[in-house]
């Protein structure tokens, strides 16, 4: 865990939670595959490794953004998912992320 609970700003807190290339594209790809499994998220994110990728999922568990579910019956099958509170509350940021980011897009198209 990177985030220091001793952060003054809340801001920088979720900064410091977030930072680095993979969590906000994992969260974004649980946004789109509720239940998916680490072969799945590792298919839909190109370049991460299986290493990189249970390491952030571990991370962002702990920060409660992400849930997991183990099945008793099948022991190598697990799924993770956006938390209800933390997870996909985040996601509504992300959203407003993407619509500003299009914006910047759609005008560099028009220069």
């Amino acid at each position: 865990m990177k985030a220091s609970e001793n952060s003054i700003n809340p801001l920088e807190y979720v900064h410091d939670i977030l930072k680095g290339k993979w969590k906000t594209v994992i969260l974004w790809q649980l946004r789109f595959r509720s239940g998916a499994t680490t072969f799945q998220l590792k298919r839909s994110i190109k370049g991460i490794s299986e290493k990189m990728l249970l390491e952030q999922l571990n991370e962002l568990r702990l920060y409660g953004l992400v849930g997991k579910k183990n099945f008793v019956n099948e022991p190598f099958k697990v799924e993770y998912y956006l938390t209800e509170d933390k997870g996909k509350k985040l996601i509504k940021a992300f959203e407003i992320m993407e619509e500003l980011g299009q914006e910047y897009v759609d005008g560099f198209k028009n220069e």
